[in-house]
């Protein structure tokens, strides 16, 4: 059964034969909802209560991991409270944000060097400026997640709700995703939740039209991770698709998002020498070079299953194959749909991330894809036993998955 997409807002009220006025507020929330591409519809305080729900859970697993899985298995004290979200890239988001790219005329050069170049500026940017506000870097980290979780949920529940009329759909999307397996990396001090809050947004905006508005936002995204141009790329896209006539005068504003990166870009170059920095960085401390995709998914699958790694490694390559999987059918699905834009999206971050020498942070990726929560959502409105096999079979994995994390332990 296929569901018309609603767009325009709603007309005045008709009491009898007179047509009530909209009321000032109304009227205002209307014309905010034009500018940032979203429905005019109510709030639904219930995405806002379930995204509540799933912070105060990642806070009870932290809290219990810290006396579980101390770092000494010895210990008598359970450490620093922020001390479970002070792991992996957050060490490198932290360094970049205190001390900048190349302190002390340091860099690539040198044979210890960490390659924290490979991260791009747009989340240790803000992360400065929050901490002149909020003394502690890692709490500063925290509410930047937090806030930008904030956006991210409810501008997934305004675009499913623009794909289905049913007044659930938004509520079940975001369920979905804050019970999502990677979930824990919507409240650490990672890119995730940041990405998402320019990106979810400038989506809206494209579906509502206003091409100036998702080119900024999706620039905005590009600052954060390198699926910004993978975003701007969908929106191009689209526009190709929906545009008629005189509005192709709005094209130029597409080339917005390539922007950010060619000023980073630029800003390596003057203080490396390289044009490809960002690239070799990738290369020497992740081993992202490029290789065939069947060679990407077998040496994956060998670390996986062969016993060459340890079993919290082997464990970690396994979920980015099941990931990959997930990813595959899920742009086969878009595709069969005419979704190009979406299956484009997907698809470029798949290619990415599956020519390398294995695979790396495809299961973390996989949040990024908002058409994956909206179609698991629109399916279990159909069919309630896929929100039940969910929730039975995901929240088991996403516990793991916060535990390894806050422990220590993820790989991945």
């Amino acid at each position: 059964m296929s569901f018309p997409v609603r767009s325009g807002t709603p007309g005045p009220l008709r009491c009898g034969r007179r047509t009530a006025p909209d009321h000032p507020d109304r009227a205002a929330h209307l014309r905010r909802s034009r500018l940032f591409g979203l429905p005019p519809r109510r709030f639904d305080p219930e995405v806002w209560w379930l995204y509540l729900l799933s912070r105060a859970g990642i806070w009870i697993v932290a809290y219990c991991t810290r006396w579980l899985f101390p770092a000494d298995a010895g210990a008598r004290d359970a450490g620093p409270v922020l001390g479970p979200f002070q792991h992996w890239d957050w060490d490198f988001y932290l360094k970049i944000a205190r001390d900048g790219y190349f302190p002390g005329f340091v860099g690539p050069w040198q044979v210890d060097w960490d390659n924290r170049e490979a991260f791009l500026p747009g989340l240790p940017l803000l992360l400065r400026a929050t901490h002149e506000v909020v003394p502690n870097w890692t709490l500063s980290g925290l509410l930047i997640s937090f806030v930008a979780g904030a956006v991210a949920v409810f501008s997934l529940a305004r675009i499913a709700e623009l794909q289905l009329p049913d007044p659930r759909i938004g509520r079940r999307t975001v369920l979905f995703f804050v019970l999502s397996p990677c979930a824990i990396f919507l409240f650490v001090g990672y890119t995730e939740s940041l990405f998402l809050a320019f990106a979810l947004p400038a989506w809206l905006a494209a579906q509502r039209r206003n091409w100036p508005l998702a080119a900024a936002l999706a620039a905005l995204a590009s600052t954060v991770r390198i699926s910004g141009l993978f975003l701007a790329a969908a929106i191009a896209l689209h526009f190709a698709l929906v545009t008629r006539g005189r509005r192709w005068r709005a094209a130029p504003w597409l080339a917005l998002p390539v922007l950010p990166l060619a000023g980073y870009t630029w800003y390596l170059q003057v203080h490396t020498g390289d044009w490809m920095a960002w690239q070799h960085a990738q290369e020497r401390g992740w081993g992202r070079t490029f290789h065939a995709p069947w060679q990407a998914w077998t040496n994956t699958w060998h670390a996986a299953f062969a016993h060459t790694q340890t079993t919290q490694f082997a464990f970690m390559f396994s979920g980015e194959l099941l990931a990959m999987l997930v990813g595959l059918v899920v742009t086969g699905l878009l595709v069969a749909r005419r979704r190009w834009p979406e299956a484009a999206y997907v698809g470029l971050s798949l290619c990415a991330l599956g020519t390398s020498y294995w695979y790396l942070s495809i299961p973390r990726a996989s949040l990024l894809w908002w058409p994956l929560w909206v179609g698991l959502a629109a399916a279990s409105l159909r069919m309630p036993r896929v929100r039940t096999g969910y929730l039975c079979l995901v929240v088991p994995l996403s516990t793991i998955f916060a535990v390894s994390f806050l422990s220590g332990r993820w790989a991945g």
